[in-house]
C-alpha cells in the first residue's frame, strides 16, 4: 500500500466482554507526523495500536487511509511496519537475513533485496554486525535491527509498541535520538506507544494522553506540558504536587486556594467537553478542586523571606539540583527542585511561580489523587 495524506480513526473502540479497553478514539494523523500514545499501564494505548495494526478487530468505529476504509483489511494488507517491545527477531537468522526477510516474502528481485537490505544496515549503523545472529548483539543493536526490518519495507506507517522499555537508561537516551533521526531522514509517519512522559515529550510532534481507555488530551508536547487538560494529565506530565482543597474566592480565571495556613492564587482550568468545546461553566467558591504545580515551580527561600513557611524533610541529590520535600505549617507536603544547598530539618520560606499553580475540578472525592487523600483528611 502506498503512502497517504492522512489517517483517520473515527469513534474507534475495543470491548473485551463488558469492559471497554478503548472507547471513542477520534484522531487524525497527517503524513510525516510522529504521534505518541501516552499513559499509564492499562490506559488503552497498546489496544489502540493493535487496533490500528489490525491485530485486534474493532468493536466500534472505523479507520480510514485517505478515502479507503482499512479496518476491514487484514494486517498484511495495510502496509504498516511494526516494532515490538521484545524485538521479535528470528534467532537463527543473521542481522542481514532478518532485515531482508520481509523483502524476500514479497518476492522482490534479488538485486533489489540486496540493495535495500544493505542500505538499511548502513542506515542503522550495523555494517560491522551484519553477519551476526541476534544473540550476539546488545539490546540496543537488536532494537536497531528491528527498526531496520520494519522500515526497509518502506511502509506508509510505522507502529512502535514501547520499543525502548527493555533497554538501560543510557541506551534509551541514545535510541530516542536514533528513532527521531530515522523518522526525519526517511520521512516516516510514526505512531509510538510509551508510558514515559519524558520520552514522549522529546520525540513526538503530538501527544495523545489516555486514561481508562479514553483520550484525555491531544496536543503538542508544549501544550500538554504547560496546560494539561485535567489533573489526571497534570499528574502524568510531572505535576507531582496535587493538592485536594476547597476553592476560595474566584475572579474570572483567578482562583484563591488555601495552602500552608494562608492562601495562594492559582489559574482555573476547565477541561474541554467530549466534543472538544470548552466548558461554559466556571469553578465557584466552595467547590472541591485539585491544585497542581510542578516541583520546579516551587521556590525555596530563607526563613526570614516572606512566603509560605515550611520545614525541609527529605533531600535527594540529583546532580546539579536537589529534590526536596517540604512540609508546610498545615501538614501539606510540597515537592520542589532547587539548586540551593538545604539540609533536612531546615526551616525555609516557599513561594510558587506566578501563574503556574493550576486549579482543576476534582470530579468528587473518589477521584482525588490517592497519595494526597490522607492530607485532605479523606479515607482511601
Amino acid at each position: 500500500m502506498t503512502g497517504f495524506d492522512e489517517l483517520r480513526l473515527t469513534g474507534v473502540g475495543r470491548r473485551f466482554g463488558t469492559a471497554d479497553a478503548l472507547a471513542d478514539l477520534d484522531l487524525t494523523i497527517q503524513r510525516g507526523e510522529f504521534i505518541a500514545l501516552l499513559g499509564p499501564s492499562g490506559c488503552g494505548k497498546s489496544t489502540a495500536l493493535n487496533c490500528l495494526a489490525g491485530l485486534l478487530p474493532l468493536t466500534a468505529g472505523s479507520i480510514w487511509q485517505d478515502d479507503q476504509r482499512i479496518d476491514t483489511l487484514p494486517p498484511e494488507k495495510r502496509g504498516f511496519g511494526m516494532v515490538f517491545q521484545n524485538y521479535a527477531l528470528f534467532p537463527h537468522l543473521t542481522v542481514r537475513d532478518n532485515i531482508a526477510f520481509g523483502l524476500r516474502m514479497r518476492r522482490l528481485p534479488k538485486d533489489e533485496v540486496r540493495r535495500r537490505t544493505e542500505a538499511a544496515i548502513e542506515m542503522v549503523r550495523l555494517v560491522e554486525h551484519a553477519s551476526k545472529l541476534p544473540g550476539q548483539l546488545s539490546g540496543g543493536q537488536q532494537q536497531r535491527v528491528a527498526i531496520a526490518r520494519a522500515t526497509v519495507l518502506e511502509p506508509s506507517l510505522v507502529l512502535m509498541d514501547e520499543p525502548l522499555s527493555n533497554l538501560d537508561a543510557k541506551l534509551r537516551l541514545e535510541m530516542r535520538t536514533e528513532i527521531r533521526r530515522l523518522h526525519q531522514s526517511l520521512g516516516l509517519t510514526t505512531v509510538y506507544v510509551t508510558h514515559d512522559q519524558e520520552e514522549a515529550l522529546s520525540m513526538a510532534d503530538r501527544l495523545v494522553v489516555m486514561r481508562l481507555g479514553r483520550v484525555q488530551q491531544i496536543g503538542t508536547p508544549e501544550q500538554v506540558h504547560t496546560k494539561p487538560a485535567t489533573w489526571h494529565v497534570a499528574d502524568f506530565m510531572g505535576y507531582r504536587n496535587l493538592l485536594p482543597v476547597t476553592a476560595g474566592r474566584v475572579d474570572g480565571e483567578t482562583i484563591v486556594v488555601p495552602l500552608g495556613g494562608t492562601t495562594v492564587e492559582g489559574v482555573a482550568q476547565l477541561p474541554p467537553q467530549a466534543d472538544g468545546v470548552a466548558q461554559t461553566g466556571a469553578l465557584a467558591t466552595g467547590d472541591q478542586v485539585v491544585a497542581a504545580v510542578r516541583p520546579e515551580d516551587v521556590r525555596l527561600g530563607n526563613d526570614d523571606v516572606a512566603g509560605l513557611r515550611g520545614r525541609v524533610e527529605v533531600i535527594e541529590y540529583q546532580g546539579r539540583e536537589l529534590a526536596a520535600e517540604v512540609v508546610l505549617s498545615d501538614g501539606v507536603r510540597l515537592h520542589t527542585r532547587t539548586d540551593r544547598k538545604v539540609e533536612p530539618g531546615e526551616h525555609v520560606s516557599v513561594s510558587i511561580t506566578p501563574g503556574r499553580l493550576l486549579v482543576y475540578p476534582s470530579g468528587g472525592s473518589a477521584e482525588l489523587p490517592a497519595a494526597e487523600l490522607a492530607t485532605a483528611g479523606l479515607a482511601v
